[in-house]
């Protein structure tokens, strides 16, 4: 129970990087914690050696999606919820005094100190909340996700303000609840794998109450077939399941995650704990590794355009790994799937390396690490380019560059 303005007031105290520990039932653990079908590396590698020799068409390099002509669901509008007795925002972090990063265009420094000369610690882009401690002569001291420091005040909005702001650009998200949890391409345990997310991270809603409807205009814009659909254990046991799914964004496309492993909640973007990189050649990291890394930072927070290449004006996944190492002279093809077929597989990451995700069935997504666990991806259209756990998703490939 926190206390605004002499009022009490209740917030939620879920963070997407708390620490805990949750218990589930015993079918629902099985579930969530079963390993990815064997082998599956090994195709997409088969795969991406077929498409670099040329025994693979280009034709058969699947295409990353565009939004705008397969995925036109319209969203549905927001349902109508009680407001809480005390008339504040209740978010994904605690605070007694709300602070937003609004003021900027792309992110915001956080610093060590209350000083432009000391250590940048994290970094918090537009629209991210924390909670002020204290503002002493132009700087606040405030604490955003795992990210504690100062910041300049003249960049955040505060107090009632905050909170207005709040209910503009939050988002309803779920958490996930569990480790390895499988995301499906349908709402049904049946239905093919998506992708494998990580415990603790936060992906927004996009479909609460899912209808056959829905499914059906899916269906349809997706152009899934039949068959897939009777791999999914056909549209009886897809409607059978509705009540007990949620559809969500990963990246910038749908899938469904089931309620049981999820918390729902209103978020606000978190700052991210984001150090500077230095050479070392006890660890292999090269000057010309970190400097590509450090390099990709400075786009933080710009906008997702699919089909884009702008580093500025707007880019996607591919077209932002691609520009990224044109700088540095590398030619690499705007196509995550056609990139993973022309690096090298490591087990071991090092910065500039590229992280290639996908979606079951083919790679559709890329990512460069920045070191420490972290990679920089152009995500979608509501995030833009932002700094993620290199394993919020289950990545199927880490491929180097090669020179």
């Amino acid at each position: 129970m926190n206390i605004l303005n002499g009022k009490y007031v209740k917030f939620v105290a879920a963070g997407v990087l708390a620490a805990g520990i949750i218990s589930v039932p015993v079918r629902a653990a099985f579930l969530a914690t079963e390993k990815p079908i064997a082998g599956a590396n090994v195709v997409v590698e088969e795969f991406c050696q077929n498409v670099a020799n040329g025994t693979v068409s280009q034709e058969a390099v699947a295409a990353e999606p565009d939004p705008a002509a397969a995925m036109e669901v319209q969203p549905d509008i927001p349902e109508q919820t009680a407001e809480p007795e005390d008339e504040h925002v209740k978010l994904n972090l605690n605070y007694s005094r709300l602070g937003i990063a609004s003021k900027v265009d792309t992110y915001l420094n956080v610093r060590s100190k209350p000083s432009e000369k000391s250590k940048i610690v994290g970094k918090m882009t537009k629209n991210a909340g924390c909670h002020i401690y204290k503002v002493k002569k132009g700087w606040a001291k405030m604490v955003s996700g795992k990210v504690e420091g100062w910041v300049k005040a003249k960049y955040i909005v505060t107090d009632e303000r905050a909170e207005q702001l709040a209910t503009k650009v939050g988002r309803e998200c779920v958490e996930i609840n569990t480790n390895s949890l499988r995301v499906r391409a349908l709402p049904t345990t049946s239905a093919p794998i998506y992708s494998i997310v990580s415990e603790d991270e936060e992906f927004v809603i996009r479909k609460k109450h899912v209808t056959m409807n829905f499914i059906n205009k899916i269906i349809k814009k997706q152009k899934i077939s039949k068959e897939f659909i009777e791999r999914a254990g056909g549209m009886e046991a897809i409607q059978a399941n509705l009540d007990n799914w949620i559809c969500i964004t990963v990246d910038n496309e749908y899938a469904f995650v089931a309620k049981e492993f999820i918390t729902e909640q209103y978020s606000l973007k978190r700052a991210v704990k984001v150090s500077t990189l230095s050479a070392n050649s006890s660890d292999g990291v090269s000057s010309s590794q970190v400097s590509i890394a450090e390099y990709a930072k400075q786009f933080l927070g710009n906008r997702y355009v699919w089909g884009g290449a702008s580093l500025t004006g707007g880019t996607d996944c591919s077209g932002f790994t691609m520009s990224l190492y044109a700088k540095y002279g590398h030619s690499l093809p705007h196509n995550a799937a056609a990139q993973a077929s022309v690096t090298r597989s490591v087990s071991s990451p090092q910065p500039g390396d590229l992280f290639f995700y996908s979606n079951g069935s083919r790679i559709n997504h890329v990512a460069m690490y920045i070191g420490n666990g972290l990679v920089i991806h152009a995500s979608n259209p509501s995030d833009g380019i932002k700094i993620s756990n290199a394993y919020y998703r289950h990545p199927v490939k880490i491929g180097r560059v090669m020179n």
